[in-house]
């Protein structure tokens, strides 16, 4: 029987673009035989969307692919409230809409930091990914940063600070950077990915103007040495008994490029380029899938998560970066294609994370709630 799997993506956030494109791919990619989808965007500010405006987002090739595998989408407003009696969707002016499943396709704030997971909760709905905690956790670099320390995993050295600290003592904070941190750092904040808001900073004025640049984007800013190393990934899928795919790595040719940026990442400048599996000995690679797994498991992950790696070019050690529990799932990200070389194709991958959310769905009933 075929399942009903709402996708709800965009979300208000910076990288809601990059949402909209992984919603795209997991349109395109999940297997009409076994699923029912109802899409669902939610608009940069907060807005949500009927199936029909949301499915509007997408090309005109994926639209009508997507009509003539699922039909003609509603378009009546499709809203999950906190009532647990409803098992879906509620239909405003009457009905409902039952789903087996929720795929949440959101990238950073609203959507990736455990606010919608919290809701879900609420709902009493199956869902695709971390739960509240590991997501919240997953989502603050500072937090996350803080548990695996706590798990003994070698991370790299940073300072972080609010932005009431910045505003109040601009020359104090970057003071403390200097004595601490040193140039090169990357300026950050603490909750978003995607490169949004991110720079390299190789003097004071350089520092100044990313504080302020990351402040504008959160509350919490963090600040780490910048070392010269090669950036791998690895991707995770499990809950309790994770498993690791293929290592990949970004190869940057233009040498004029301090990291791996918004543009770079996303705009195909063709200045980069995504291996997998990443050219690393065998032993080295092992290790590198090894340590994704106990990441995922520093912050109770389940799902699916995607572990980032500094492999310093001047020692040859491994740093665990972060980790991030909703990676992108474009036709450019390194999600999809690690787990392709993995030979797990991504409809394979959409699957797996149907079952594995229902898997911890089905678990999370045991729990008693009455007392």
């Amino acid at each position: 029987m075929k399942k009903n799997l709402a996708i709800i993506f965009g979300g208000r956030s910076g990288e809601h673009e990059i949402a909209v494109r992984s919603a795209r791919t997991v349109v395109e990619q999940a297997d009409p035989a076994n699923y029912h989808l109802f899409p669902v965007a939610i608009s940069p500010t907060g807005e949500w969307l009927s199936p029909a405006e949301s499915l509007a987002m997408f090309p005109e090739d994926v639209r009508a692919a997507f009509e003539r595998q699922y039909g003609e989408p509603s378009d009546r407003l499709h809203l999950l409230t906190g009532d647990a009696s409803v098992g879906g969707f509620t239909i405003p002016n009457g009905g409902t809409q039952p789903l087996d499943c929720v795929f949440p396709v959101l990238h950073g704030t609203y959507g990736e930091d455990g606010t919608i997971q919290g809701l879900f909760e609420m709902a009493d709905v199956a869902y695709i990914g971390c739960g509240v905690l590991a997501s919240s956790c997953g989502m603050d670099k500072v937090t996350m940063k803080t548990l695996f320390r706590e798990a003994d995993l070698a991370i790299c050295e940073y300072v972080w600070f609010l932005r009431s600290e910045w505003e109040l003592q601009p020359d104090g904070v970057v003071r403390s950077v200097e004595a601490k941190i040193g140039y090169p750092c990357f300026v950050k904040p603490a909750n978003l990915g995607s490169s949004v808001g991110i720079t390299r900073a190789d003097n004071e004025v350089e520092l100044r103007k990313a504080i302020e640049l990351a402040a504008e984007y959160d509350r919490k800013i963090i600040v780490e040495e910048g070392l010269d190393v090669r950036e791998i990934e690895c991707a995770v899928l499990g809950n309790e008994e994770p498993s690791a795919s293929e290592a990949g790595e970004y190869i940057i040719r233009d040498d004029s490029k301090a990291f791996l940026d918004w543009n770079e990442k996303y705009t195909g400048t063709g200045n980069n380029e995504f291996i997998t599996p990443a050219p690393l000995s065998a032993e080295l690679s092992d290790k590198i899938r090894q340590l994704a797994v106990l990441a995922f498991k520093a912050i109770d992950g389940s799902g699916l998560a995607r572990v980032d790696f500094f492999l310093r070019k001047d020692s040859g050690s491994l740093l665990v970066n972060e980790i991030n529990t909703m990676p992108g799932l474009t036709d450019a990200s390194g999600f999809p294609k690690m787990w392709a070389a993995s030979g797990m194709s991504f409809r394979q991958v959409i699957d797996r994370l149907v079952e594995l959310a229902i898997r911890r769905y089905d678990d999370k009933k045991r729990n008693r709630t009455d007392r």
